[in-house]
C-alpha cells in the first residue's frame, strides 16, 4: 500500500490545518492507521491512531483536545484535524499503517509497529 500525505503548511499559532492521507494499491479499510511527527533533530513521535472503523481512536498526551483524528474508508483516506496549533507542533507528520496483527499499547504508539509510512507533510506553526 502506498501512502500520500498532504495539507501541510505554514499557519500562526491558534488557527487550524487539515492533513489527508490518501491510500493506493490496497483498501486500508482492513488496517489499522497512525500519524507520526518528527520536528528538526527530534526523533518521530506518535500522533494519534484510529482503529479500522474508527470508532476507537487514541492520542498523544501533547494533542489530546486539539487533534483529532477520523478515517473515510469508501474514499480510503485518513484525516488529521488539526486545532489550536502551537509552535511545539511544527514538525513532519507522516501517515502509517500496518498490514499485520499487533496487540497492546506499544502497537498503537511505536513506529517500529508500522511497516508502511507516507513520505510526510510539513507543519510550520509560527508564534
Amino acid at each position: 500500500v502506498q501512502l500520500q500525505a498532504s495539507g501541510g503548511g505554514l499557519v500562526q499559532a491558534g488557527d487550524s490545518l487539515r492533513l489527508s492521507c490518501s491510500a493506493s494499491g490496497r483498501t486500508i479499510s482492513v488496517y489499522v492507521m497512525g500519524w507520526f511527527r518528527q520536528a528538526p533533530g527530534k526523533e518521530r513521535e506518535f500522533v494519534a491512531h484510529i482503529n479500522v472503523n474508527g470508532r476507537l481512536t487514541y492520542y498523544a498526551d501533547s494533542v489530546k483536545g486539539r487533534f483529532t483524528i477520523s478515517r473515510d474508508n469508501a474514499k480510503n483516506t485518513v484525516y488529521l484535524q488539526m486545532n489550536n496549533l502551537k509552535p511545539e507542533d511544527t514538525a513532519v507528520y507522516y501517515c502509517a499503517t500496518r498490514d499485520y496483527y499487533c496487540s497492546g499499547f506499544g502497537c498503537y504508539v511505536g513506529a517500529t509497529q508500522y511497516n508502511y509510512w507516507g513520505q510526510g507533510t510539513q507543519v510550520t506553526v509560527s508564534s
